[in-house]
């Protein structure tokens, strides 16, 4: 006799008696429990207490009709109800017409089962579960996330929990939502326990806001504030970055509490001022664009990341200026030169090549006024020794005259 006959004679023995099961579960409880056997129809179960039970093999089969478990496995499956010294578990009502006797007790103990979302209805979808009894799914109760295209959801075999159950199962509305939300509280109770800020993980984009983008840690959604996706100024964020794109993030802030997380893309890119000093040396002339206006001066971008400021005193060509807007313009391109870099605090200093600061044109009038004077003496000088001469001459003719 095979192992799987003997295992069979052992599960029936253990029912050989009329009483009730050793073990008392209340329909509806979720247990673990391990795997033991596998049969044809039934994947049989040790549920503790030298009870078994049994679930439709259907339940672990892939596409392909592959298993996807195997004896010494741990499951973890609901008890629905005990008759002829049989205990039966499932992970899911199914789709099948005998699954319609359980749907009030998936109802009263909140048991997920298998739907097929039939097509949009006003408000929602219709949905056929235990093989042909229709339910509504509220658009609300769809996804997480609010429903864009409800095609995508249209002709899809989906697991639900019943919220409403009415008129003796004439009146049934379904929930996938809160199917989705079980599960993201449950990676977020597994996450609390590995992540940490600072680390690098992975994570998907969800939504994208004029202030940042969403991201989903595999169970938890976050925030990517606009100043954490790159080095460099972003107008418009959907031209890095779209929904569904994969990423690499650092973890900046986690509020369990609050359910508030903050992530940086940023922080994963290479940093352009590490090699500032090399590309742009101080003396150096570049291009660039004027990005940013402001009272004190001009802030202009020569590279993904790196902005330097023209400070108000260096602009005007000479002359005194009350605002940047006065000489320049943002999305001006400009010649500047680096006349100093600041690495540890991210700043340089620029000036405008060609044009004099405010302290060279002081000092270019300063000369001018004291050459305009000196000029000024010297031609004073000339006449006042003109007119002695001339007071002499006319004294010494009037000698002669007298002669």
């Amino acid at each position: 006799m095979s192992d799987n006959s003997s295992n069979h004679e052992t599960f029936a023995d253990l029912f050989k008696d009329d009483g009730p099961p050793k073990k008392q579960l209340t329909p509806g409880q979720k247990i673990n429990a391990v795997v033991v056997d596998v049969a044809q129809d039934s994947i049989f179960l040790d549920v503790g207490e030298k009870s078994e039970g049994f679930v439709d093999r259907k339940e672990f089969e892939d596409e392909t009709g592959n298993l996807t478990v195997k004896t010494g496995d741990t499951i973890e499956v609901y008890f629905l109800s005990a008759a002829r010294n049989e205990m039966l578990f499932t992970t899911r009502i199914g789709g099948g017409s005998t699954s319609r006797a359980h749907l009030e007790e998936a109802y009263n103990n909140r048991i997920p089962l298998e739907g097929f979302v039939e097509k949009e209805i006003k408000g929602g979808f219709e949905v056929t579960i235990a093989g042909n009894v229709r339910t509504f799914c509220p658009f609300s109760q769809m996804d997480i996330r609010r429903i864009a295209d409800s095609e995508d959801y249209v002709g899809q075999h989906m697991l639900f929990k019943i919220t409403e159950y009415g008129e003796n199962g004439r009146n049934i509305i379904l929930s996938h939502r809160v199917i989705l939300e079980e599960e993201r509280e449950e990676k977020r109770e597994l996450l609390k326990e590995t992540l940490k800020e600072g680390m690098t993980v992975k994570g998907t984009i969800t939504s994208i806001q004029k202030f940042g983008a969403f991201v989903d840690i595999d169970g938890i959604e976050g925030l990517i504030p606009i100043s954490e996706i790159g080095w460099s100024r972003i107008e418009d964020i959907k031209e890095i970055l779209n929904e569904g794109q994969d990423v690499e993030v650092v973890t900046l802030k986690l509020d369990w509490e609050n359910e508030r997380y903050a992530f940086s893309l940023k922080q994963t890119l290479a940093d352009p001022w590490d090699s500032v000093s090399q590309k742009l040396p101080v003396g150096s002339s570049h291009s660039g664009t004027v990005v940013r206006l402001t009272k004190f001066g001009a802030f202009v971008n020569l590279a993904e990341g790196i902005d330097g400021l023209i400070h108000i005193s260096k602009l005007g060509g000479g002359r005194r200026i009350n605002h940047p807007k006065e000489v320049l313009e943002e999305g001006q391109n400009v010649e500047v030169k680096i006349e100093d870099i600041n690495t540890d605090e991210k700043r340089l200093s620029l000036t405008l090549v060609g044009e004099m600061t405010e302290e060279e044109s002081d000092s270019a009038t300063e000369k001018k006024d004291i050459k305009e004077f000196q000029a000024k003496q010297e031609k004073s000088a000339a006449i006042t020794s003109m007119g002695t001469l001339g007071e002499i001459l006319k004294a010494k003719m009037k000698e002669k005259a007298k002669k």
